[in-house]
Order: structure tokens, then sequence, then C-alpha cells
């Protein structure tokens, strides 16, 4: 299991930038998808950015602050990443060892018994953020560096669980579910990317860079992708952070 560190870090780190304009957004968005709902084979949705909020607003006070020049954007929360710890690629260790993050967490609604939120004290590790968080630590060190130019964001808040516990992912609803969630998280990032004015946009996976472009196509900004970190993409088993790096220096994103 990965160890995160803060190397060198100082308790007195400088006073982040305000981040009440991302505050502001993140709040919309999750009262506007609180307003929907969705029909089997959903049985519980999960959204992080209400019974985790103390936890997402604490990440998004500390880092969120100011333009940045690079941001990642993800799909949507795993059952063992952001729904348990309200962070995208949530990991629980490096959120909680690394990022820092100690907002107590609250539980959904509507609880699947086999997708239980325990919070930061969830025993699984998730692939993904382990893979991606560990990334950045290895390569920045303390999270204070990473994040004076770059941001991480997911574009759906919420989590889909079928009756037997399986992840459905957005890209897997029907339309007539899809049309409204998408008319609300296409303004939340446009919104975004309006409020941290970033250079790029990298998107992890083809399902963010699809929606990156349909969003931003009129917009002044650069749009790369990065290969996603999932356990279940042969290619990401064959040494992530390598392919990741690569990538974003082919892209000129990194140099």
């Amino acid at each position: 299991m990965a160890k995160y560190r803060c190397r060198g870090y100082n308790a007195a780190v400088p006073k982040p930038a305000d981040a009440t304009p991302l505050i502001t957004a993140a709040a919309g968005l999750r009262d506007a998808v609180n307003r929907l709902s969705f029909a089997p084979p959903v049985e519980c949705v999960y959204n992080p950015l209400d019974y985790a909020w103390a936890a997402h607003e604490q990440f998004l006070s500390r880092y969120g602050g100011g333009a940045k020049r690079v941001m990642f954007l993800g799909m949507n929360p795993g059952p063992f990443g952001m729904a348990q710890v309200g962070v995208p690629f949530g990991e629980v260790a490096a959120v909680r060892d690394w990022l820092r993050i100690d907002a107590p967490i609250g539980k959904p609604a509507h609880e699947h018994p086999k997708r239980l939120v325990l919070g930061l004290d969830c025993p699984r590790s998730e692939v993904s953020g382990r893979r991606f968080w560990g990334f950045f630590a290895e390569k920045f060190g303390q999270p204070e560096a990473f994040f004076a130019d770059h941001f991480v964001v997911n574009y759906c808040p919420l989590a889909f669980l079928e009756d037997t516990g399986r992840n459905r992912t957005p890209d897997k609803l029907p339309a007539a579910e899809t049309h409204p969630l998408e008319e609300i998280c296409n303004a939340h990032l446009a919104n975004v990317v309006e409020i941290l004015q970033p250079e790029w946009l990298v998107a992890v996976g083809g399902f963010a860079e699809k929606k990156a472009c349909e969003v931003l196509a009129q917009a002044d900004i650069k749009i790369g992708r990065i290969l996603h970190p999932s356990p279940a993409s042969p290619a990401a088993n064959r040494g992530w952070s390598g392919q990741a790096e690569k990538q974003l220096k082919e892209q000129g994103i990194w140099r």
C-alpha cells in the first residue's frame, strides 16, 4: 500500500488564495444534482458533495484558490475513492496523509449495504487514486507545490450503484437521465474553467476528453489527455505513472 509523506512540510505555509468562487460553484453543483432522479438499474446515488461536503470544501479552500495553469478532469467518483472522502481520485491514504484532509464525513441518505461509506476509515485502497495522487506526490513532494499550478476536478459529482453494488458510470445511463445531468455538469465545468483560467485542461481518460471537447470547443484553452489509471485498463497496469509523465511531456504540458 502506498505511503504518502509531505517531505519537508512546514506548518507555516503561506495562506492559500481565496477559493470562494470555486466553493460557490461546487455548492451550486451539489444542490442542482440533488434535484435529479435516477431509475433502475441504479439503486443508490451517492453525492459526496452533500454528505462529504466538509471534506470537499476543505480541499477546495486549501488548494483551489487562484488561477491554475493545468486542470485535470476526471469522470465521476468511484465507490472507494471520492465517494468515501469527497476528493477527486480520493484514495484514502493520499487524502488523509498527503492532502491532509481531516474534516468529518457523513453518510448518504440511501446507503448500499455492499458499498458502505466509511470515510477516512475505509480500509480499501482505491487503485486509480493511489496511482494518480502517488504520481504527483512523488513528483512534487508537498501538495502545495503541485497545487500552486495544478488542480483536479471531476466532471460529474455523483456515483451510481446498481442493486448488486456494481458501479455504473455516467456514460451507461439512459438518455432521459443523461441529458439533465450533463446540462448541469457542463455548466459547472465551464464555470470552473472560467474561475481557474487554466492554459491546459488535461482529461484523464476518454470520457473526460469527450466532455471537455464538447463543453470547451469555443474556449481559449488547450485540451490534452492522459491515460486513465484504472486497473481495468491493461495499458494502465503497465507502469501508469511513467506513461502519464511521457504523455504530459509529449503534449507540451510539462517540460
